[in-house]
């Protein structure tokens, strides 16, 4: 018999619940117009979900969440064609607390390649729907080529051979929610302005452990804290506004992953006029690159 508390939902799971918002035909008729396919697209990715409060950050939910959101909701069209090649998220204002409403749209969809638009709405004090977020994505059908890496996993301790952090009292929720394991370049220990690099290399998971998926992963690529608390050891106000994650996994690969820890490292590369970017990349344990991220972040003086 399974227990109580291995057939409790996982939390990734429940904050990416999304609810059909109209039924569409997934197949149209061969006499359909342009206009009537375009409107069984939108129709077939409208799609209702809730925020999470595990998932929850400063203001609003943790960015990663916001991005594996509109990932699901193309995973679950009937349109799609493929698995994920990249998503970029633009984060044009926080979400609030409650229900919202995701449009995914495959604009155009090639032999082997379909793009997407996304966005995030929710109702403002009027009741009127306002954008919070827009996104475009890529999905593509992978062959069998001639392939090479050429950004090795740097050889680091294994992650039993490194503490996983505890979130203080009165963190944010979302932390909790991931199984982090420092190497090296985590949150400065006192905030004297004596920061000299960037550089973070951790071990990471979602917590409780969790078979990895497209999804999951693109909120694995956002678990990292700004890098200008670490290049200043700083804490300065910081948000990410626009987040591209690009997938090099294949479907089978992220199987065999299944609960393992990821090798996560992310540096920035320039800090300038209150804007930087950041860097990541992101291994399984037997060395395979599954994902990068490149993001640019505003900070506050």
């Amino acid at each position: 018999m399974t227990s109580a508390s291995t057939s409790l939902p996982h939390p990734l799971d429940e904050a990416l619940q999304l609810r059909r918002a109209a039924d569409a035909q997934s197949a149209e008729p061969a006499s359909a117009s342009a206009s009537e396919s375009a409107a069984a697209a939108i129709a077939a990715g409208q799609y209702e979900g809730t925020t999470h409060p595990g998932y929850w950050n400063m203001v609003g939910p943790f960015g990663g969440i916001t991005a594996a959101t509109l990932l699901q909701a193309i995973m679950q069209h009937p349109q799609r064609l493929g698995d994920p090649l990249s998503l970029t998220v633009n984060y044009a204002g926080a979400l609030t607390a409650g229900a919202f409403t995701v449009q995914a749209v495959p604009v155009r969809t090639n032999r082997s390649t379909q793009h997407w638009t996304l966005s995030i709405l929710q109702p403002d004090a009027d009741g009127a729907p306002v954008v919070t977020t827009t996104a475009t994505a890529v999905t593509a059908v992978r062959r069998e080529t001639w392939s090479v890496g050429d950004v090795p996993m740097p050889e680091v301790p294994r992650p039993t051979d490194h503490q996983a952090i505890v979130a203080p009292p009165g963190a944010v929720e979302w932390l909790n929610r991931y199984e982090m394991r420092p190497i090296t370049g985590f949150i400065p220990r006192t905030w004297d302005g004596s920061g000299d690099h960037s550089l973070t290399q951790l071990w990471m998971r979602d917590a409780p452990p969790r078979a990895l998926d497209f999804c999951a992963l693109a909120a694995l690529a956002d678990v990292f804290f700004p890098r200008v608390w670490l290049r200043r050891a700083r804490q300065v106000p910081a948000g990410t506004v626009s987040i591209t994650v690009y997938f090099h996994a294949t479907a089978e690969q992220l199987q065999a992953t299944g609960t393992g820890f990821l090798l996560g490292q992310a540096r920035g590369q320039e800090f300038r006029n209150g804007f930087f970017d950041q860097t990541v990349q992101l291994w399984n344990e037997a060395g395979t690159m599954l994902a990068t991220s490149h993001q640019i972040v505003y900070y506050k003086e």
